[in-house]
């Protein structure tokens, strides 16, 4: 019979939508589950992009142009210029969600076989990503004890070799919630440019920031205007996620330039999502205010409560809606998959991510979990203490 390309059979799973048939089973036994394994916020989406689906007055649902509408992207540019962040609408390719733009990265600037060092834990798709381009993922992991804060530039500089192109963060980070300083973005800055290799940031999350600290771009680094790519998508930002729209940003002509060939080999984004995500840019600052204070809120129910389990260690985030939380289990696949098949506290069961499917390096963050926050508080409250009792049940 035919066969599977080896990078078929490469390709991993994802820790987060792995374990969906263990939860749609769990149902059809009558349990409840409360989701803390995805990122899919229970926040409204804008009305206002709502409204422009609604309202749109279209005859024949057309292609773009492979780049995305010019003024879309016009109304972008003008969003990151109300953010500090001086970029032209042709610096800038709309793409179907955060992922293929990561993918027009990677094939923009990496052949196969070359590397990319990301800092681990990192998004699970960044693996399927470097897999599904022949690239290898070279890790310099973060460590929980260190609420995985950037490691030494010089454990960056020991993995760069001829093979090197670029490095990616995450900022802030899926699924740790780590906010990189300026002065780690600033030392990334200089490793690049030192080694002249690309840095590109996941920067997704930008809008959801704590503490009074701000979020600092590579694009607003100066002398990264060759260096720095950007990737970001509406999906979070205003609970879009079935949007499907992205978009990447770098002041490298070259760059953009050659990203621009693959937008067109596959013809365009999709057009009532852009429409959507262009209205959508009128959002008042109030929503995002809004959403904040919910989020910070959300997640101090979460490390509050987590930090009261014996034998749980949990990092606190400073951004994004994610942490990673260590228990006291050997392998938290067995813990998770047990959850959904074998254990229930009145019917009502958890589900939750496991971490090891964020790190490349084998072995590692096998007693960890990501959780998303994206509950409302009372149900956070709810399945963390779900959490606690299945804890004290489990054996390993």
């Amino acid at each position: 019979m035919p066969t599977i390309s080896n990078k078929g059979i490469q390709m991993p799973e994802s820790p987060i939508r792995k374990l969906v048939p263990y939860a749609e089973e769990a149902q059809k036994k009558g349990k409840n589950i409360y989701y803390l394994n995805i990122g899919q916020p229970d926040i409204k989406t804008p009305q206002v992009a709502l409204d422009a689906i609604k309202n749109a007055t279209i005859e024949t649902l057309a292609y773009s142009r492979s780049e995305g509408s010019e003024s879309y992207r016009i109304k972008i540019a003008d969003y990151y210029k109300r953010n500090s962040i001086s970029v032209s609408h042709d610096d800038i390719i709309v793409t179907t969600g955060g992922s293929e733009a990561l993918l027009f990265a990677f094939g923009s600037i990496m052949d196969v076989g070359d590397e990319v060092i990301i800092p681990e834990p990192f998004y699970a798709n960044y693996n399927g990503f470097s897999t599904a381009s022949g690239v290898n993922v070279v890790p310099v992991i973060s460590k929980i004890e260190d609420n995985f804060a950037l490691p030494p530039i010089d454990e960056f500089e020991k993995l760069i070799t001829p093979k090197t192109k670029a490095i990616l963060i995450c900022n802030p980070g899926n699924p740790t919630g780590y906010l990189y300083s300026k002065e780690e973005i600033k030392q990334l800055a200089a490793i690049v440019k030192k080694h002249d290799l690309f840095l590109i940031a996941d920067e997704v999350y930008r809008e959801f920031v704590y503490d009074g600290i701000e979020h600092y771009s590579v694009l607003q680094e100066p002398g990264l205007e060759e260096h720095a790519i950007v990737i970001d998508s509406v999906s979070k930002r205003y609970s879009m996620c079935g949007a499907r729209i992205g978009y990447l940003v770098s002041k490298n002509k070259d760059f953009i330039k050659t990203a621009l060939k693959f937008a067109q080999a596959r013809l365009s984004p999709p057009t009532l999502a852009q429409i959507a995500s262009e209205a959508a840019l009128d959002t008042p600052q109030s929503y995002f205010d809004d959403v904040k204070e919910e989020y910070v809120k959300r997640r101090n129910t979460v490390i509050s409560a987590l930090e009261k389990i014996e034998g749980v260690k949990v990092a606190k985030p400073n951004g994004a809606f994610y942490c990673i939380a260590e228990l006291p289990v050997k392998n938290s696949d067995n813990f998770a998959k047990w959850l959904l098949e074998s254990f229930d506290d009145n019917g009502n069961t958890v589900m939750v991510a496991p971490a090891a499917g964020f790190y490349s390096t084998p072995g590692v963050g096998l007693n960890q979990i990501r959780i998303a926050y994206v509950l409302n508080n009372e149900s956070l409250t709810i399945a963390v203490n779900i959490l606690e009792k299945a804890l004290k049940a489990y054996k390993d």
